[in-house]
């Protein structure tokens, strides 16, 4: 394996990331970016099976239309990460900001901690593209708006009380929802729906558990013995009713 490291105290983000695209090119395995504070679009494009190891706070759009490589962050993340991206994995030791997964088409983003608003908005699926968002702690307001299809989980870990942020789901069409226990009814969107979700469904979510209880070095038992709500669309045309037709 060859690594590569780069510091990037007090660097801007273009030279950042062209030093990480030669890298590629070079044909390193793995990249470690150590003293990262607000960089964008790190990851941005990327192909293959590379892994970057990030040390710091990365800013906006960190792996937007990523296609296959890992990013590691060990901090927290700024707005968008996985952004349109399309393949890859993102793991964020901490918390990231609004808008994470937004329009993503496939991979998966982990999140140990919490995210804030718009959290998976507009996440979409093709054939066998179904991208998944694992949120550990909880979400602000907007969580899954206008989702198109995919899947998102969270364990609300800190808290048992039931999840009450507004619009949640609005205008979803597409793909679901988990979240670990119940959901306040007041809080669900336009054309979102929830139930408590089956043993078979949970069964299907199983997997994502356990992976994100291996990365975040977590015993599982707890997630899996919980129960879980399950927001899905009422129809696949939400808004049918608020247009003219002639």
């Amino acid at each position: 394996m060859t690594a590569v490291t780069i510091n990037a105290e007090k660097m801007h983000y273009t030279p950042l990331n062209k030093r990480i695209r030669q890298a590629v090119r070079d044909g390193a395995s793995e990249i470690i970016l150590d003293n990262i504070m607000g960089q964008r679009f790190i990851g941005d494009g990327l192909t293959g099976n590379v892994r970057i190891i990030v040390h710091g706070v990365p800013g906006g759009d960190l792996g937007m239309f990523m296609m296959g490589p890992t990013i590691e962050v060990f901090g927290n993340t700024d707005h968008a990460p996985g952004n349109t991206m399309d393949e890859g994995t993102i793991i964020i030791h901490g918390s990231s900001g609004d808008a994470t997964a937004h329009s993503m088409r496939g991979g998966t983003v982990f999140v140990r901690d919490d995210i804030g608003y718009r959290g998976g908005i507009h996440m979409k699926q093709y054939l066998d593209k179904r991208p998944v968002l694992v949120i550990g702690g909880t979400a602000r307001a907007f969580l899954g708006e206008f989702m198109a299809g995919g899947l998102a989980i969270m364990f609300r870990l800190n808290d048992d009380n039931p999840y009450a942020e507004m619009g949640l789901a609005s205008g979803i069409h597409g793909g679901e929802i988990f979240i670990r226990g119940t959901v306040e009814d007041w809080t669900l969107g336009v054309g979102s729906s929830a139930r408590a979700a089956t043993p078979e469904e949970i069964e299907r979510i199983t997997p994502y558990i356990l992976e994100f209880a291996k990365k975040f070095g977590m015993d599982p038992s707890h997630l899996l013995a919980s129960s879980y709500t399950r927001i899905a669309p009422v129809s696949a045309r939400p808004f049918a009713g608020k247009y003219t037709w002639e």
